[in-house]
């Protein structure tokens, strides 16, 4: 899945999760290369609800949302598209 991230330095995110909602791999386009990458390693393996619950609502400075933040909201839409 290719999700359009909405005000953040990373332009979208591309990722993909199994039929149990295991996180199977993450990659950012644009935004911090290492902080992004780590993040990627971090979660790839894990459940999406338990990464969701994790990285939702985080903000980065000034801004409404993050990176992390866009993921989360990449996860539940990759999550209603599997059904």
């Amino acid at each position: 899945m290719i999700y359009r991230t909405r005000g953040t330095c990373s332009s979208r995110i591309e990722l993909e999760i199994d039929s149990d909602h295991i996180i199977n791999s993450v990659s950012f386009t644009g935004g911090c290369n290492g902080n992004l990458k780590g993040i990627s390693s971090l979660v790839t393996g894990r459940r999406a609800e338990e990464v969701i619950s994790s990285l939702e609502g985080i903000r980065c400075g000034f801004k409404n949302t993050s990176c992390p933040d866009q993921l989360a909201k990449a996860l539940r839409a990759a999550i209603a598209e599997k059904g």
